[in-house]
């Protein structure tokens, strides 16, 4: 599955002590690695490449593609001037803690293509089952590896109160930047143990904690759904006032969505 498609898929939708020396590993199937075809070349964005990976039996439409911009820097082993040298040998790499992946191919036409693979990390698969995160793939990984998803951040949305995250939804945490940060704000202001939908609702649709405040500071107390309806239909704080300038007052929030609804507002 492509990287766009996994995107309209969402929004339809550390380690402990050890008993042993050796390490105990918690994947539900063998992580093996992948393996498939790979492109990179100059992006028109300043100091990015543009990537496509490709792995899986296309003709029997089981294709898994991936193609995105990313800055130059998250490669390692490649360089712009690598573009220009015809022929050239380069092997780039995505070095993550969910794994790494490698396009290793030669410059032609100032692209590199190659054969792609991606070598999942059973250490991390180890690390996410202590934290609670089972049934990890190696597709699953190579998506992890793509997004920067990674135990600490993981850590780090669990200690700020976020609930029922599972290895589905963390993907689209990241897309759509639920930070740390954004959770602790949004928690400040009483909203509080949010369950990952929720908060990728507020991302989808940019509820923000200044904009929070505004609808406070106009006496509103609105609720996590609220505060997404609103966004929906576009109940701003500047919506509020003019309502206000033209004598209404006194609108509850369900109002001030029904005006939005039947356009009474025009």
């Amino acid at each position: 599955m492509s990287v766009r498609a996994a995107i309209l898929t969402v929004v339809l939708c550390l380690a402990g002590s050890r008993l042993f020396s050796a390490p105990v590993f918690f994947a539900d199937e063998p992580l093996e690695p992948i393996h498939g075809t790979c492109s990179i070349a100059p992006s028109t964005e300043l100091d990015h490449v543009r990537y496509e990976f490709r792995h899986g039996d296309c003709d029997n439409g089981d294709c898994h593609e991936n193609e995105s911009d990313a800055p130059l820097t998250t490669f390692t082993g490649l360089a712009l001037a690598d573009f220009e040298h015809e022929g050239a040998h380069i092997d780039a790499r995505i070095v993550a803690e969910a794994g790494t992946i490698s396009c290793s191919g030669q410059i032609h036409g100032a692209v590199l293509t190659g054969d792609f693979t991606f070598t999942p990390n059973p250490s991390f698969v180890d690390a996410m089952a202590r934290l609670g995160f089972t049934g990890l793939t190696s597709n699953k990984l190579e998506a992890y590896t793509l997004f920067h998803i990674d135990t600490q951040w993981v850590q780090q949305l669990q200690a700020a109160g976020v609930t029922d995250m599972n290895t589905g939804n963390l993907i689209a945490l990241r897309i759509f930047k639920i930070t740390p940060d954004f959770v602790r704000s949004m928690s400040d202001l009483g909203y509080t143990n949010l369950p990952a939908s929720k908060l990728i609702a507020f991302g989808v649709h940019h509820v923000n904690p200044d904009e929070v405040k505004q609808y406070r500071a106009m006496g509103y107390q609105p609720t996590a759904d609220q505060l997404v309806q609103m966004r929906i239909f576009k109940v701003t704080p500047d919506f509020i006032h003019r309502m206000q300038d033209r004598g209404f007052n006194n609108l509850t929030i369900s109002k001030l969505v029904q005006i939005r609804i039947f356009n009474l507002a025009e």
